[in-house]
Formats: structure tokens, C-alpha cells, sequence
């Protein structure tokens, strides 16, 4: 909700993903405005998406900027791994005028903004109430899978991981699963948990169980699937889908023991949130459980479906709320 703040006096908020690139002017976590969305591949620069931006929007002066990017973010040098955008963060802030220019991985943006998510925008699938001051993780297939976290530290901060667990080696549960890690293994060498935990990854899912029983499988997009397996009952697309929320419920059940998460779970990104009442129902939560000897430990840490409509934008602003003498 606007403030009236001085154009002077707000912040410039990004979370650029494969597909999108949505922008917003802040003043704090708790003020943000004119967001928009933009398709990521109607610019050739970033920095060409954010004059536009800024220009429809009547070129209002910022000073500061985070940017939350699907990416790894290890130096100046920024080349995006599922979209062919790079750049220099130093050069991108001396050419947009900024006194700061944070970038940060998406998802680490994603992880701070869960403390500041409405109850109302979460979607709890089982679990107890979570215990307080343990970690956090977040989980979201997309383009591709982003992984993060929050780690309570003894300030009474929150301390977001820049983590890239989205390439962690995949590891098949079950003989369909194992027959997709060796359709996978063939195509691109090593599996990671992204090769099938993303659109892409979906679509793999759908093609190689087509083509496991002899059929062609039609070039259905991600959402194709996922609309064809919940509203047209099409038994290869919900096939599809199950085995996806199955793998998913594994990684995420890996995650949770990882961090000792036990204040929860949470899962973003683009696919998931648009399952509605299915995804409580899929394979998802059974095998988010089903780790033997911990099953039970599992089975009392919650997962929250993230249906907010941009909260790695909510992280940026709190990045500067966190890190303001960054």
C-alpha cells in the first residue's frame, strides 16, 4: 500500500527468472508499488528491461536496487543458466545511475521474504504447527528448481542461504523413477533433482513414459500437462504429474532433514501454487514422509504452498530492510 513516499526517496526491486522479469518500487518490506511483469525474452539486456520499467512508470529517480536473479551469484560477472542474459553488476549500476546495487540468488530472496508471508497466502499441506526458531527451507520448481533457506542466528536474525540445490544428484525411489534416471542419464549425463523438478523437467516425465510404452507423446506444454491431468482426466498427463509431486515430496523430505527444518517447509516457484486443491491430495506428502527411521520426525514438520502473487519481490524490499549498510 503506497505511503505517499517521495519518488526520491524509493527503492528499485526486481526478481528476474527465465520466463519473467517482474519489477517493483519499495521503501520497505512493508510498501510495495507498481509492480509489473514483464516476458524476460522481449528484452535483449537486463538493463533494457529495467529502462523500460522505470520509464513506464515516468522515469522516477532511484538510488537503490536488489535484484533477485535464478541464478548463482559469484562474483561481478552474471551469466544466467536457463536464459541468455549476462552482465556486470558494477557496470549495470554506473549505467542506471545507482549509489547500491545488490544482486542476490532469487531464491535467497524467496527465503527472506517467509517470515513476512500473510497467513492467508499459505497453503498448509500436513504437518503440526512447526516449532519456532528452527530453520526454514524453500523449495520451487519453475524453469528450473530453486533451493534456499533461513537460519536462525543468536541476534534474532534470519541468515538466507545462497544455495543451489537445485543440481543435487537425483535419486530414483522407485523402477518408474529409475527408468526416467536412465532416459535422463542418457540425454544429459548427470540428473540432478532440476532435470525433473521444472517445466522441462515435467514435460521429460511426460515424453518418457510415452515413449517407455511404444506411444508418441504430443509436444504438450507444462501447463498442457498439468490442465489435461486435473480438467480433462488425460491418464498419461496425471501419471505425470503424480510421479512430479512424488519426486518433489522426496526432495523436499531431503531438505527437511538437511536443515532440520523444523519450523516448515515452503514451496514456491511457478508450477505447484497453480496445482490447487490436487497437490494436497498427490503423492506429494506420502513421500515427503517416507525416510524410514524418520518418518515420524518428517511427519510433524509442516509444508506450506506459497500462493502469494510475488513474494521474492517481498524479499528484495526485506534484503534492504536486513542489509541497509550493505
Amino acid at each position: 500500500m503506497s505511503t505517499g513516499t517521495p519518488e526520491h526517496q524509493r527503492h528499485l526491486i526486481a526478481d528476474i527468472g527465465g520466463t519473467h522479469a517482474r519489477f517493483a518500487l519499495c521503501t520497505s518490506a512493508a510498501d510495495i508499488q507498481k509492480v509489473d511483469m514483464l516476458n524476460s525474452a522481449d528484452f535483449p539486456t537486463l538493463p533494457d528491461a529495467i529502462h523500460h520499467y522505470l520509464d513506464s512508470h515516468g522515469k522516477p529517480t532511484v538510488r537503490h536496487a536488489v535484484i533477485g536473479i535464478a541464478n548463482p551469484v559469484l562474483g561481478d560477472h552474471i551469466r544466467m543458466t536457463n536464459f541468455p542474459w549476462e552482465f556486470s553488476i558494477e557496470e549495470t549500476r554506473r549505467s542506471l545511475g545507482l549509489d547500491t546495487l545488490h544482486v542476490i540468488n532469487d531464491f535467497t530472496a524467496l527465503a527472506l521474504a517467509l517470515p513476512h508471508l500473510p497467513k492467508e497466502e499459505l497453503t498448509r499441506v500436513g504437518g503440526d504447527d512447526g516449532v519456532p526458531g528452527c530453520p526454514m527451507g524453500v523449495l520451487g520448481p519453475g524453469t528450473g528448481l530453486g533451493v534456499s533457506a533461513l537460519v536462525p542466528a543468536p541476534t534474532g536474525k534470519w541468515i538466507p542461504l545462497a544455495a543451489e540445490g537445485g543440481h543435487v544428484s537425483f535419486a530414483p525411489a522407485d523402477d518408474r523413477e529409475r527408468m526416467l534416471w536412465q532416459a535422463a542419464r542418457r540425454e544429459f549425463g548427470h540428473v540432478s533433482n532440476e532435470r525433473l523438478l521444472s517445466g522441462s523437467g515435467l514435460q521429460f516425465i511426460h515424453r518418457t513414459l510415452c515413449a517407455s510404452r511404444g506411444l508418441a507423446a504430443p509436444e504438450h506444454t507444462p501447463a498442457d500437462i498439468s490442465r489435461r491431468a486435473l480438467k480433462e482426466g488425460d491418464a498419461s498427463c496425471l501419471e505425470a504429474l503424480d510421479i512430479f509431486c512424488a519426486i518433489l515430496g522426496t526432495a523436499a523430505g531431503d531438505l527437511a532433514l538437511t536443515l532440520g527444518a523444523r519450523s516448515g517447509i515452503y514451496i514456491g516457484g511457478g508450477i505447484v501454487p497453480k496445482l490447487g486443491d490436487y497437490f494436497p491430495g498427490s503423492p506429494f506428502r506420502a513421500r515427503f514422509e517416507d525416510k524410514g527411521r524418520f518418518s515420524a520426525y518428517l511427519a510433524a514438520i509442516p509444508v506450506f504452498v506459497i500462493n502469494s502473487a510475488y513474494p521474492a519481490l517481498l524479499g528484495a524490499a526485506a534484503h534492504l530492510d536486513t542489509y541497509p549498510n550493505e
